[in-house]
Parts: C-alpha cells; structure tokens; sequence
C-alpha cells in the first residue's frame, strides 16, 4: 500500500465513511492516477478537467457515476493532501433525472413465478414484499426476522440508517419454507453465501441481482427489470393502494420526502385521478371538416 493510499483510507475511516464509499473512493484515484501514469498528488486541476471530459467521451458514464468520481479526487485534494479545490474549475454535471420503470402486480406475479430455484423465489419475495436495496437484503441476519412484531429490523441501510419494514404474513411463510430447505442452518446470515448456501459469510448483492435476471429473462422482461425495480414497484404499489408518501419515505429509508415524491409520477391511481384541462372545455359537437 502506497503512502498516499494508506493515508487516504485513513481519512475516510476517520470519518466512518461507509465501505462502499471507501472503495469507490480509493478506486477513482487509482483509475485516475492510471489514466495519467503519474501520482494523484502531482496532477493539477487541468489533469482533472481532461479526465472528467475522459469519463463522460470514452468511458460513456452516466452523470451520477461522474459527480461520485469528483467527489473521491475532491476529498483526496482537499482532506489527503490539503489542496485547494475550484468548484467553478471543477462543476458537477447537470444530473439527468429518468423515471424508473416500474411492473404491473400481474407482471411481479410473473417474474416471481418464473423463479428458477426456491432460494431465487424468496430473494424476489422479500425484495418485493419490503422494499429492500440489494445490498441491505444480503446482509440481513436471522434475528431481524421479528414474527412477534412482524417487522424485519435493517441495520446500517444507506447513510448508516437502520429503520422497521412491515414483515408480510405471507413472505414469513416463504421464509420459513425456505430455512425448511436448507440442509445446513445458518447461524448469522438469513441468506448465507456458497454454492449451497452453507458459507459463514452473506450472499453478495450480485447474487441478488442474479436472482433477478436469470427470472426476469424466463419472463421475458430482461430489458425491465433488476432488483431495484422490485423496490420502485414497492413504493409505487404501496401509494396505488392508499399508502401515505411519508409512510412509504419512512419504510424506503428516504433522507428527504423529495425522494419518495418520485412515486407519485408513476402512480396511475393518482395520475388517472387527476383530469386533463381539455375534459372541461366546452367544445363545439361539429368536427370541422378536412380539406
């Protein structure tokens, strides 16, 4: 481990960054560092410029990829080697905001349906049934399945945040169908990693994701959907049915109510609730005719 890297990763832990920040993190100055082949700590602001300009023309990353990109060499030159940083020479980009695409009830029943392995079923289940990212389903333990209170407890969800979701009578039932399976039970992780799920460590969110292609592709909705579709169809399922949008921000996890407002484009109780102008004008019954 190179100085500057060792010192770097100790500011980030200083600040109880979360892991994945901290990955990502130490990954953007080595790929900029790279692409120079020069240390970080002897590239200048105009170094920058060329390699954010790099990112958006050859690596083709979205915008959002972008500004977490500016925002490692932003720490690294500001807390790891105490340089000035010019946000005016330095500008995030404009973020570029795409609804999500969201299924029908009918079209979840089918991906779930089309499960190839008891183990994928329950993945899509809980995903579905509680709104989870990928990630905080991997890292689920067994005491925060609570059948008593009928929540599952998230521990450390993004930004650190734990919080309650509601525990579905009928996803505790697939649950305990699914531990009824499991040749060895596991002691810590509810989903246990390995090849026949017996390993001491979780499942990684790429296994999540798996799960949810290889059954979106027997469904034919490969180009639709991945695990956090599971989680938009949550939210906006949940405010087709009557759901308050603060309720739901409580059970995503939503830092602001901004975020979970979302919803409401992709709700057709509420966009079909609403009338166009053009069903209150008054309009002549004659259609004129084309020349």
């Amino acid at each position: 481990m190179t100085h500057l890297r060792k010192m770097m990763l100790e500011e980030l832990e200083r600040r109880n960054y979360a892991q994945t920040t901290i990955d990502c993190y130490i990954q953007t100055i080595a790929d900029f560092a790279r692409y120079f082949r020069r240390p970080p700590d002897q590239l200048t602001p105009e170094h920058i410029r060329e390699y954010q300009a790099y990112l958006f023309r050859e690596r083709k990353l979205a915008a959002s990829t972008v500004t977490q990109r500016l925002a490692a060499l932003r720490f690294f030159y500001t807390q790891t080697i105490k340089k000035a940083w010019s946000v005016a020479d330095t500008p995030y980009p404009k973020k570029t905001r795409h609804l999500p695409s969201i299924l029908s009830p009918e079209e979840v029943t089918h991906l779930i349906d089309c499960s190839q392995t008891r183990f994928h079923r329950t993945v899509l289940m809980t995903l579905y049934a509680t709104g989870l990212r990928r990630a905080e389903l991997a890292h689920l333990q067994i005491p925060d399945i609570d059948s008593q209170r009928m929540v599952i407890h998230i521990r450390g969800g993004k930004g650190r945040q734990d919080r309650d979701v509601m525990l579905s009578p009928r996803l505790l039932e697939a649950l305990r169908d699914y531990w009824r399976g499991l040749k060895r039970k596991p002691t810590e992780w509810l989903f246990p990693g390995g090849s026949r799920h017996t390993s001491n460590r979780p499942i990684t969110p790429r296994a999540v994701w798996y799960a949810c292609q290889r059954a979106a592709r027997r469904a034919g909705l490969q180009n639709r959907v991945h695990p956090h579709t599971l989680r938009h169809c949550f939210a906006t399922h949940l405010l087709e049915n009557g759901a308050d949008l603060r309720t739901i921000q409580l059970l995503l996890g939503h830092h602001d109510l901004k975020e979970t407002m979302i919803y409401l484009h992709l709700s057709r109780r509420h966009l079909n609730a609403t009338a166009s102008p053009l069903d209150v004008l008054k309009l002549k019954e004659k259609v004129p005719q084309s020349e």
